[in-house]
Order: C-alpha cells, then sequence, then structure tokens
C-alpha cells in the first residue's frame, strides 16, 4: 500500500471515528415526558431571605421561616407586550403566568405559544417572587411575602406605556411600594419602596426569587446543552444542572441545599431553558448574595438575589430596584441588554467548550441571515466564507495530491527496485518527495480542520434560537430539526408516516438531504481512481453511505451545511487537479466502479 493510501485511509477512517463517537455520545434529540408530573394544589416554598444581621448583609441560609403558597383565585394585572400576554398576581405581587408571543410550540402557525412561567396549582410551577426579609425587632407579618394581598393603586394592564403599581401596609405600620414596569421585549424592572410611619427604626433587607417546583419535564438532557442554574458572579460564569442542587453541601434548617456566592458588583443568576431563560440582576455595581437552593421535601429549585440591609429611621423612605429577564433567549435582545450594562449577558445562551469558534461563526450567520433572510442560503453562504478561508491549506493539499499522482509511476519503479527491503523503499520515497516537493501528509490536515468547524457549528444549530423553526425552501420548515421527508414513503407519495425518533427503524428513514448528503461524499470520492486493494476499495465504496445514515437523523442545517462543504471540495479539487496538469476521471471512475462490482459479482 503507497503513502498516499495511507494517509487517504488514515483521514477518513479519523473522521469516521469521530462521527460515529459523536453519533453515540450526543443521539438524536428526544423528549421524554416525566410520568409523574401532576398539578399540584400546594406547596412550601422557603423564605427566600433569611433576617437581616447587623453587617448589612442578609445572613446565611439558616433558622429561616417557611410560607405556603396555595392555588388561589386572588385578582390579577394582565400583562400585554409586543413579546408577552400573562398576568400578575395580586397575591404576593408574584410574576406566575407568562408567554411569548412571538413562537410557537411547533412550526404551525395555529399550534400555541410557548409557554414560560406558571402559577402554583399548576403542573410545574415557575415564578418570581419580590420582598423584603425582616431585621431586628421585625417580625414575618411586618413584611411583604409569598402571600401578601397587595392593593393596586392604578389601572390598566401592565405594559411597556402603563406601569402598575401595588401598595401594602404592615400592622407595624410600614407602607410598602411596589412598581412594576416592562420594555418592548422580556425586561420588567421592579423597584420597591417602604416608608417607615412606625415610629421606630427598622432594619430589612430586599430579594428577589425565581422558584421552579419539581423538574422541568421538557428537558433536552443533552450532554452538550446546559440546563439548569447559569450566573454571573464578578465576571465568574458558573453553571449549574438540576441533578446538582440536591447535592450541594450547606443544607439549611429548613433542609434546602444551597449555594452561596457573595458578589461585589456584577452579576446574575437564574434558570435556562435551551431556548428560553428567567434571569435576576441587580443593579449593575451593587453587591448582593447570589443563591442557588434546592428545598429537599418540597422538590422546589430556587435562585435568590439578596440585597444588602437597609435602615429606615421613622418618617424615613428608602427604594431599591431589582430586574427580571423572563423570556426568549434572542441573540441581539440579549447583547443590547448586555450593551447597557449586563455584564456578560451574552454568555447565557450555552456556546460550549468551542466558544472562541460558536460565537464568530454565530455572529457572522446571523449577519448573512439579515442580509439575506433566508437562514438555509446563510449557512451555504458561511460555507463558502469558511472555505474561502480553508482555502490557501486545501490549494496546498490538492498540489500535493495532483503531484502524488505524476509520480505513481516513478513510485511503482522504485518499489520493484527496493524488493522486500522496506527500510530502502522507504528512504527512497522520502528521497523521492523531498525532490519533488511533496508533503504526503497534507491531504490529512483539511479534513482534521474541518471537525472541530462542524460541531461548533452543530453547538449553533443546537443552542441558539435563531436557528429554531428556521425554513429554508420547500420541505425543509424547521433547520435545527432532522429532514422530514423519508425514503420509507417515498418522500410523501406513499400513505403512511415515518417510524417514530424513538425506534431502531428511524435510522433508516432516511430524508432528502441525507441522502444527497451519501451521493456528494460519492462523487467525491470519484475524483480518484479506487485503490487497488480489494479491502481498501470497499472500505471506501461503503464510506458515504454509513455517513449518510448516521447524519441521517441529525438537524437539517448541520446536514444542508455538509452538502454544501462537499460540493465545494469537489469543485476546488477538480480545479486545482487540473490546474496541476492532472485531468480526474469521475465519469471513467464511476463506470470502473460498477466493472469492477459486476466482475466481482
Amino acid at each position: 500500500m503507497d503513502d498516499q493510501n495511507k494517509n487517504l485511509i488514515l483521514a477518513t477512517v479519523l473522521s469516521f471515528l469521530v462521527i460515529l463517537a459523536w453519533f453515540l455520545l450526543f443521539p438524536p434529540e428526544q423528549q421524554t415526558p416525566d410520568p409523574n408530573a401532576g398539578t399540584e394544589e400546594q406547596a412550601t416554598l422557603t423564605a427566600p431571605a433569611p433576617p437581616a444581621t447587623t453587617d448589612g448583609q442578609s445572613s446565611a441560609p439558616d433558622a429561616v421561616a417557611s410560607a405556603e403558597i396555595e392555588a388561589t383565585d386572588a385578582p390579577r394585572i394582565e400583562i400585554d407586550t409586543p413579546a408577552l400576554l400573562g398576568s400578575i398576581s395580586l397575591e404576593g405581587g408574584r410574576i406566575d403566568s407568562l408567554a411569548m408571543k412571538r413562537y410557537h410550540e411547533t412550526i404551525d402557525e395555529d399550534s400555541p405559544i410557548v409557554d414560560l412561567l406558571s402559577p402554583v396549582g399548576q403542573p410545574n410551577a415557575y415564578y418570581a417572587l419580590f420582598g423584603w426579609s425582616p431585621g431586628a425587632g421585625l417580625e414575618y407579618e411586618d413584611v411583604p411575602g409569598a402571600n401578601t394581598p397587595w392593593e393596586r393603586t392604578n389601572d390598566g394592564a401592565l405594559t411597556p406605556e402603563n406601569d402598575v403599581t401595588l401598595r401594602w401596609e404592615s400592622p407595624s405600620g410600614l407602607v410598602f411600594e411596589r412598581v412594576i414596569s416592562i420594555d418592548q421585549n422580556y425586561m420588567f424592572t421592579i423597584r420597591q419602596r417602604v416608608d417607615n410611619a412606625s415610629g421606630e427604626a427598622v432594619r430589612l433587607a430586599p430579594y428577589g426569587t425565581v422558584a421552579r417546583h419539581g423538574e422541568p419535564t421538557d428537558l433536552s438532557n443533552f450532554f452538550i446543552l446546559h440546563e439548569g442554574v447559569v450566573r454571573m458572579s464578578d465576571g465568574e460564569l458558573q453553571e449549574l444542572d438540576y441533578d446538582d442542587l440536591p447535592d450541594l453541601d450547606v443544607v439549611d434548617r429548613e433542609g434546602a441545599r444551597a449555594d452561596v456566592i457573595d458578589v461585589a458588583q456584577n452579576g446574575w443568576i437564574g434558570f435556562t431553558d435551551k431556548y428560553w431563560m428567567t434571569t435576576l440582576i441587580p443593579d449593575p455595581g451593587s453587591s448582593f448574595v447570589s443563591v442557588a437552593k434546592y428545598v429537599d421535601g418540597a422538590d422546589i429549585y430556587q435562585t435568590e438575589t439578596r440585597l444588602p440591609t437597609l435602615d429606615v429611621a421613622p418618617g424615613e423612605s428608602v427604594e431599591t430596584q431589582m430586574q427580571l429577564f423572563a423570556g426568549a433567549k434572542e441573540w441581539e435582545t440579549i447583547r443590547e441588554y448586555q450593551a447597557q450594562g449586563i455584564e456578560g449577558f451574552v454568555d447565557s445562551i450555552d456556546w460550549g467548550w468551542f466558544f472562541f469558534l460558536t460565537k464568530p461563526i454565530f455572529a457572522v450567520l446571523h449577519w448573512l441571515h439579515a442580509v439575506i433572510g433566508n437562514m438555509g442560503w446563510a449557512i451555504i453562504v458561511l460555507t463558502l466564507m469558511i472555505k474561502a478561508v480553508l482555502f490557501p491549506l486545501a490549494y496546498k493539499s490538492y498540489v500535493s495530491m495532483a503531484k502524488m499522482k505524476e509520480l505513481q509511476p516513478e513510485m511503482e519503479k522504485l518499489k520493484e527496485k527496493s524488493g522486500d527491503d522496506r527500510q530502502k523503499l522507504q528512504q527512497g520515497m522520502m528521497e523521492l518527495y523531498k525532490k519533488n516537493k511533496v508533503n504526503p501528509a497534507s491531504g490529512c490536515l483539511p479534513i482534521l480542520l474541518q471537525i472541530p468547524i462542524f460541531f461548533s457549528l452543530y453547538k449553533v444549530i443546537f443552542v441558539t434560537l435563531e436557528l429554531r423553526h428556521a425554513p429554508w425552501v420547500g420541505w425543509i420548515h424547521d433547520l435545527s430539526a432532522p429532514d422530514p421527508t423519508s425514503i420509507l414513503n417515498l418522500f410523501g407519495l406513499l400513505p403512511w408516516g415515518t417510524p417514530d425518533p424513538s425506534s431502531i427503524f428511524f435510522i433508516f428513514s432516511l430524508g432528502i438531504l441525507p441522502i444527497l448528503l451519501g451521493i456528494s461524499m460519492w462523487l467525491q470520492q470519484k475524483l480518484n481512481p479506487a485503490p487497488a486493494d480489494a479491502t481498501q476499495a470497499m472500505i471506501f465504496a461503503w464510506m458515504p453511505w454509513v455517513f449518510m445514515f448516521m447524519l441521517g437523523s441529525f438537524a437539517s442545517g448541520l446536514v444542508l451545511y455538509w452538502i454544501a462543504n462537499n460540493t465545494i471540495t469537489f469543485t476546488q479539487q477538480y480545479a486545482i487537479m487540473r490546474s496541476q496538469g492532472y485531468k480526474p476521471d469521475v465519469f471513467g471512475n464511476i463506470r470502473r466502479g460498477f466493472s469492477r462490482k459486476k466482475t466481482e459479482s
């Protein structure tokens, strides 16, 4: 076997093994509903913030009282913005009903819009709660909590043009006011004020909480995607999966396990899903305590922001502010919030280990989409740009391959002269390569460089919201999902559906794009004659079709990238080899391949 064939086989086998490992480690995304999910009639929530201490900060989570939150028919205030639809419960002032107008559950425009938050009493309750923790001389009934019956002091729904103002007076004479505003997208601003009419100095600490009752039932459960707690603490990003929270070391007297971080200046904390997020954001430049918590027994996951304790003299007032992001992880929207001062907010999108590739790849893809108006064509143009960047390496590789073809007669003569002396053969070949300035390993480099780019693009297509339900042409209505057509029903011509994704037969349910992928790889092989060795020829003959089945269930956008990459590579290689005097006989190689198969049979 000559060095050219060795290197070609090595590169092919490496690529095959990488894709095989990827397929086994990261199988096609499947959502498994939780059979135990039910309706919650009542749940216990650990009080989000403990009593304040004399040092100006909230204490560690011990000696914490608890409050029962029950499903009730409390009055509600409507939320109606260009992006959100929902309501606020006047009991506790909880933001606990929210859906996103711009996003539907399926590609069908008549399907329901995506729900984000839901009140207690609904499966997997998920809500945001704000309040005050009592300090020395105050009891929990002196401050507003999860069940406080607020009164509103103005009319109308919460809109970008109309704020909502809530008021509550405690038995001790403290008057609390909460003003809730919202922008055109997904950012709430909560301003809390307390007037001390009690006649005595008081101490109390503001807090914000996002709580989830039970682990979400629609988790992707995909190794490359983080879903759970995400937070930024003075420039350091941390991610905690739902499975991590019950194993936290710190346990308070209420049985809650917590991970507590003191944030000096900038930070935020919340829960992230694949495409959606709910995050508490204290004012940039302010200190706070960031808490990730799991309440044993009640099965409640919580994130909290505990702000410093405030002293309020008789007759004085204090005011504090916090923001709540609740909505879709739109790149442009989140980037704009980051530009307004929320440090590292773009990193709430899970860019992964190859962030140095995924971030610029997505930025370019997003720009191309804005220019072209179609994400599928943007992927094809992105492929052209990547191939242009890698062209110098590809040029050297293909020139080397063409020269190797020219050296074939001399290599055959060298083999005859060397006989069984392998050392003499290797030395002769090295001299031949050096004399003709040929690098036999150069053909592997472009293939190896494609691997991290392939993985990075896979990550981008999988995690970014902009690819969700993005159409291309014809039958491709969602580039983040596999090709919906199937050879098993002749691409919709026969009157039956395709196998369920959980079925072993799904891998044989090839769509049009995967088949085109196999053909493009097969044609690329035909630029060169099949190896003389029968084993090598068989391996190469099967490779395109093995890849076709393996990638058949991958996202359409990724398969589209691979097809475009193969097509451009074929064109480049053909043109460069022709420019070097070697004329690939594609159709002749195809004919010889079929003749060889007939002879073998």
